[in-house]
């Protein structure tokens, strides 16, 4: 794609617009697909790596409450409200 000049959002987007609604389709099944493909190349990366943690001996066992408080995640537990 060499020499191809950048476009913004909107320029995507009206270029979208301008196409035929099959073509329109069609670029939202092959955006859909790549994303796909890309999450499980991702999925793929992160098995490899925590395979690797593993035969280092650098995975650890426990509950999922004290992985939750751990500093792998950088959110806080959200509280369960009770719909019934």
């Amino acid at each position: 794609m060499s020499g191809h000049q950048a476009v913004t959002f909107q320029e995507a987007l009206d270029i979208v617009e301008s196409l035929p609604e099959y073509q329109q389709e069609d670029l939202i099944h092959i955006i859909q697909r790549r994303r796909l493909e890309r999450s499980r190349e991702l999925l793929a990366e992160r098995i490899t790596e925590a395979r690797a943690e593993y035969a280092r001996g650098e995975v650890t066992r426990g509950t999922v409450d004290r992985d939750i408080k751990g500093d792998r995640f950088i959110f806080e537990r959200a509280p369960c409200n009770d719909l019934t």
